[in-house]
């Protein structure tokens, strides 16, 4: 295995020792591809890797995981480091793919290259990939292109064809868990919990270092426990303060953006800092998405452990909230815990869709609260 410092998103790439090693050598070696496809399954970590990777490449260092750059990276704020995610329930907007182009002729902002992180690929609808094949093919010179996908076969093989396959295999509970009780000293419970909440061992390790997410999940667990005994006002105030408990990190986020746009205001033309504002709008809007999706998760783990104490199954991931698990046991059945997974389900749907986040979240309280209730 290549050098790496402890700090850096790569070497803390535990559950994918194959993928870190490769990425790594490409790094030290200055042979990196101009685009790459990472292939796996969701929870694999392709998303970790993609944000290690970036990080090696815009710092001078190759991801020493301590300067400036890397810390920017590691917050998701590095304004050369674009993250793009479907705006729509049937894939890329064409729109999207064109801002996208646009922005690769420009020049990076603070680093020497640019990295663009394209999740769900196989999203990328026939015109939207011929629209990006080109620029694919050819990128400018320190332009670096990371697309994230299941399955070659769900993506179009002219797009496959230009990048270098990167496989993942499946990561088990158990091995993620360890992953994250070896980064962070957390018990082994506490980390089942932080990944059953963030879905990968990288995103799980910077879930327990926030204390706004755990709130957040806090705040979520703490209106699922009320239900039995909410009547639609406490609902739409539980929605309302879980939408403010979800915006709460990206406060710091907001501050860095416009500290970006300070910075640049006076040298960027009019068209480029229009397009900058645009992207930091849409990186935003992806980062409270991602929050939504982690109280949902919270809200489907949460649920899960009710279904297995009904079923005197065992195994609950949420051991500091065993009392909580108990008491929404003791007040339903397991038809109603499994049509309250199904209302959560429904909800990430929903906000999939681009759905007012607070709708679906009112929606979903009261559909698990008739849920709970209901005793057949």
């Amino acid at each position: 295995m290549p050098d790496l410092a402890p700090a850096s998103l790569l070497a803390q790439l535990d559950t994918q020792p194959r993928v870190r090693d490769f990425l790594a050598r490409a790094v030290t070696s200055g042979r990196t591809s101009h685009a790459y496809l990472f292939l796996g399954a969701p929870g694999s970590g392709k998303l970790d890797a993609a944000w290690a990777l970036a990080q090696a490449l815009v710092c001078e260092h190759g991801g020493c995981g301590s300067c400036e750059a890397c810390v920017r990276v590691a917050r998701h704020t590095h304004p050369d480091v674009h993250y793009y995610a479907p705006e729509s329930v049937t894939g890329y907007l064409i729109g999207q793919t064109r801002d996208l182009i646009e922005d690769v002729s420009l020049a990076p902002i603070r680093a020497k290259t640019k990295v663009y992180i394209i999740d769900q690929a196989d999203r990328l609808r026939a015109d939207s990939a011929n629209a990006l094949l080109k620029t694919l093919e050819e990128p400018p010179a320190g332009v670096t292109f990371i697309l994230l996908g299941t399955s070659a076969e769900t993506i179009l093989p002219t797009i496959v064809s230009r990048c270098q396959c990167v496989p993942f295999r499946m990561v088990a509970p158990a091995d993620a868990a360890r992953a994250v009780a070896q980064a962070t000293g957390a018990t082994e419970p506490r980390c089942r919990m932080a990944v059953a909440v963030a879905g990968s061992p990288a995103r799980a390790v910077a879930f327990l270092k926030s204390a706004e997410r755990q709130e957040a999940r806090r705040t979520m667990l703490r209106s699922l426990d009320a239900l039995p005994h909410a009547d639609e006002l406490d609902i739409l105030r539980a929605a309302k303060e879980l939408i403010m408990a979800v915006k709460a990190p990206l406060a710091e986020v907001k501050s860095t953006q416009e500290a970006v746009l300070s910075q640049n205001a006076d040298y960027l033309s009019r068209g480029a800092l229009k397009q900058l504002e645009d992207r930091q709008k849409r990186e935003l809007n992806a980062r409270e998405r991602s929050g939504m999706m982690e109280v949902l998760a919270s809200a489907r783990s949460l649920m899960r452990d009710v279904l297995l104490t009904l079923e005197d199954a065992g195994g609950i991931v949420n051991e500091d909230a065993r009392e909580t698990v108990g008491r929404l046991a003791a007040a339903t059945t397991v038809p109603g815990a499994v049509r309250a997974i199904r209302a959560v389900t429904a909800a990430e749907r929903t906000i999939a869709r681009n759905i007012t986040p607070q709708l679906a979240l009112e929606v979903m309280l009261l559909d698990i609260r008739k849920a709970l209730l209901c005793r057949s």
